[in-house]
C-alpha cells in the first residue's frame, strides 16, 4: 500500500509533459514540436528543408504561367515547424536550392525573403487560441489572406518592381511594357500584369487549395499523430 501510496504522490509531484512549454520553446518551436525530443525536432527541420530545396528546383511553365510550389512548402514549414525555425528552414532551403540549380538566373534574395516570411506568418498565426471544430480551415484562410497580400503581392512583387525589374530588365522591354500602359511602368501596373496577365495568382491559388488538401490527409495519417488545429 505504502508504494502505491507513493507512487502516486511522485506522479502527482512529477511535471507533466504538456505541449505548453516553456516560453523559449513556444517561441521557436509550433505546437506540434514543442513537446517532441531534439532528435524529432532537428528531423522534421530537416525534412521540411530538403522540401523547400526540392520545389525549388522544379517548376511547370503553361502558357505564360510559371507553377512551382515553394508557396505550398513555405506555409506547410512554418505550420509544422513553428515560426522561427521555418523561416530559418525556409531561408536556408531556397539559398541551397538556388546553388544546386540556378537556371543561369540570378539570385533573387528578396524571394527567399518572401517565403520565409510565409513561414513565419504561418507558424504565428496556428498558435493563435482557435480551438473550435474547423478552427484549422479557419486558420489556413488566414493565412491564405496574409500571405498573399505581405508576401507575394508585397515583399516579392515590391522587390521585383524596384529591385528586379531595374536590374535585371532589358531597358528596351521595360519602355515597350511601359509605352503599353499609359507609358509609365508604375508598381501598381506591374502588380496587375504580375498576377492577372503572368498569371501568378493561378499559382499562389493552386498552391493555397493544396493546402487544403494535403494538411487535412496529413493529419488523418495516425502514424504521423500530427496534432494540428
Amino acid at each position: 500500500m505504502s508504494e502505491t501510496k507513493n507512487e502516486g504522490t511522485m506522479s502527482e509531484e512529477r511535471p507533466s509533459k504538456s505541449k505548453k512549454g516553456k516560453l523559449w520553446e513556444r517561441v521557436l518551436f509550433s505546437d506540434l514540436l514543442v513537446d517532441k525530443s531534439k532528435g524529432v525536432r532537428v528531423a522534421y527541420i530537416g525534412v521540411l528543408a530538403a522540401l523547400c530545396i526540392a520545389v525549388n528546383m522544379f517548376e511547370i511553365k503553361f502558357a505564360t504561367v510559371q507553377f512551382s510550389f515553394t508557396l505550398f512548402a513555405s506555409v506547410l514549414s512554418g505550420i509544422l515547424i513553428g515560426p522561427v525555425f521555418g523561416f530559418a528552414a525556409v531561408f536556408w532551403g531556397d539559398g541551397v536550392g538556388y546553388l544546386v540549380n540556378s537556371a543561369g538566373y540570378p539570385y533573387y534574395w528578396w524571394v527567399a525573403l518572401s517565403c520565409a516570411l510565409m513561414a513565419a506568418i504561418a507558424g504565428l498565426v496556428m498558435k493563435l487560441p482557435l480551438k473550435f471544430r474547423g478552427s484549422m480551415y479557419v486558420k489556413l484562410v488566414i493565412i491564405c489572406v496574409l500571405t498573399l497580400l505581405l508576401c507575394s503581392a508585397g515583399v516579392n512583387s515590391l522587390g521585383m518592381y524596384y529591385i528586379g525589374l531595374r536590374i535585371y530588365m532589358p531597358k528596351d522591354v521595360l519602355e515597350a511594357v511601359a509605352s503599353r500602359f499609359g507609358g509609365k511602368l508604375n508598381f501598381w501596373t506591374y502588380l496587375v500584369i504580375r498576377f492577372f496577365l503572368l498569371g501568378q495568382i493561378w499559382n499562389s491559388l493552386v498552391n493555397y487549395a493544396l493546402l487544403f488538401i494535403v494538411l487535412p490527409v496529413l493529419r488523418a495519417i495516425r502514424p504521423l499523430k500530427l496534432d494540428i488545429k
